[in-house]
């Protein structure tokens, strides 16, 4: 499958994936999101024949692309050898882990999803520190898990009707710059959502010494990618080890070059105690991770910890991929391509905004990058359903893309392969433009 652009011939969608939906109790409305019946590069085709350029890598899973040979070659092989329960090729893995996070020498708790991992970080952030307590951030995403949600400060409808959550979790204001619920100007607010977090939460109702972990997003994805100035995360680590607090970093979504660099939290040269990891980790075979330092088990607990351990732990065929993956994203400089043409998107999306005034913001770092829509620039209203229009009109055209966020509003999101090229940037910003064009006029 070589393809040059998107390309819609039926539809969408056309008849064979009608004639699913309608089997499945659904409507022609409800197809957003291809289904896949080949996938390579940048592209997925349709059971119909309709080519779609995937901008949001099946949601930030595919940063080598769609079936790369070299990962595809790498299953081939490994499904010969054997593809349940573990191998040698783990232990190389957790060394190779624990240098891409600093955290080396490590001990590594293997799932096959985020959600997993942040459940796992919260029995190990409690048992190691002997403390109840967890903050998290409002308009985080964690997973859909009892735990991953009860971590979340996305959306209500993450929660409602699932209580009792996990008790002894707060939540306080992230660095959500563009909607910053104290009003204020990232120039000059002094980090008020860390003011507030040492001053009113710590001298109200959390007790900073009876809190295991602050767990965060280094870029908050679910949200609407937003990107915490510089300093901000700094300062947040500083508040954790004069209280004896660990700090987990959700990478899940925004490791593996995704923003320029192999892990997000290298932009603030910040070590997080605990780092999870997930999504494009093996290019698409379910594997994560939840990455600790072997020190930090041990001076805590001597007891083997056997509490996290899982049928489908670190399986030869996530072990595989997940090194080729590595392999080709050093090989292929994918952390480089995202950083430089990242830097071309987004300045593509920014010049959209003379024409388009249904762009409030652009944000993100390298090929990680949120449009903010909205009904007016300069107040900033929230456009909710005008983005899910965009996104149906951009899926009609060729391009998938999704919208989501918190604080009332809505971000596309984009977040293609790391491998696209300029040409194919230049391809995917004028299909948003056609969009745009369609769902406002």
């Amino acid at each position: 499958m070589k393809h040059t652009g998107p390309k819609i011939v039926a539809g969408p969608p056309g008849p064979k994936v009608s004639e699913a939906l309608r089997g499945a109790g659904l409507s022609d409305s409800d197809y957003g999101s291809p289904l896949v019946e080949h996938a390579e590069g940048i592209y997925i085709e349709d059971p119909d024949g309709n080519v779609f350029i995937d901008l949001i890598s099946g949601r930030c899973v595919a940063n080598t692309g769609h079936c790369h040979p070299r990962v595809v070659k790498a299953i081939r092989d490994q499904l010969n050898h054997g593809f349940n329960w573990q191998n040698l090729e783990m232990y190389r893995l957790q060394r190779r882990l624990g240098e891409l996070t600093g955290l080396s020498p490590c001990q590594i708790f293997w799932s096959q999803s985020g959600s997993m991992v942040n459940d796992f970080a919260i029995k190990a952030a409690r048992r190691i520190t002997g403390r109840p307590g967890i903050i998290s951030f409002t308009g985080s995403y964690h997973g859909s898990s009892i735990g991953g949600i009860s971590l979340s400060g996305y959306d209500p409808s993450m929660k409602r009707h699932y209580g009792p959550l996990i008790p002894e979790i707060n939540h306080v204001p992230y660095a959500a710059c563009y909607r910053c619920p104290f009003k204020k100007e990232p120039d000059s607010c002094g980090f008020a959502c860390l003011d507030y977090l040492e001053d009113v939460v710590f001298k109200s109702y959390v007790a900073p010494d009876e809190t295991a972990a602050v767990f965060v997003e280094p870029i908050q994805g679910d949200a609407g990618w937003h990107v915490p100035p510089q300093g901000w995360h700094q300062r947040l680590k500083r508040i954790c080890d004069e209280h004896g607090m660990l700090l987990v970093v959700d990478e899940v979504q925004t490791a593996f070059g995704r923003t320029g660099k192999w892990t997000a939290l290298e932009h603030w040269g910040v070590q997080g105690n605990i780092v999870l990891l997930g999504k494009a980790m093996a290019s698409g075979v379910p594997i994560s991770a939840c990455v600790l330092p072997r020190s930090l088990l041990e001076s805590t607990d001597p007891e083997p910890i056997p509490i996290h351990a899982q049928s489908f732990s670190a399986t030869p065929l996530g072990v595989a991929a997940t090194h080729v993956t590595m392999d080709v994203i050093k090989d292929e400089k994918l952390c480089e391509n995202s950083e430089k043409t990242g830097a071309y998107m987004k300045k593509r999306l920014v010049d959209l905004m003379d024409s388009q005034s249904c762009i409030g913001d652009v944000r993100g770092l390298g090929l990680l990058l949120g449009v903010e829509i909205v009904k007016d620039r300069e107040a900033k209203t929230p456009a909710p359903e005008l983005a899910s229009r965009i996104c149906r009109e951009a899926f009609k055209r060729g391009l998938f893309i999704l919208n989501m966020g918190s604080y009332g509003g809505r971000a596309i999101r984009v977040a293609p392969p790391l491998i696209i090229t300029p040409e194919q940037v230049d391809t995917a910003v004028e299909v948003l433009d056609e969009a745009m064009k369609a769902a406002t006029g």
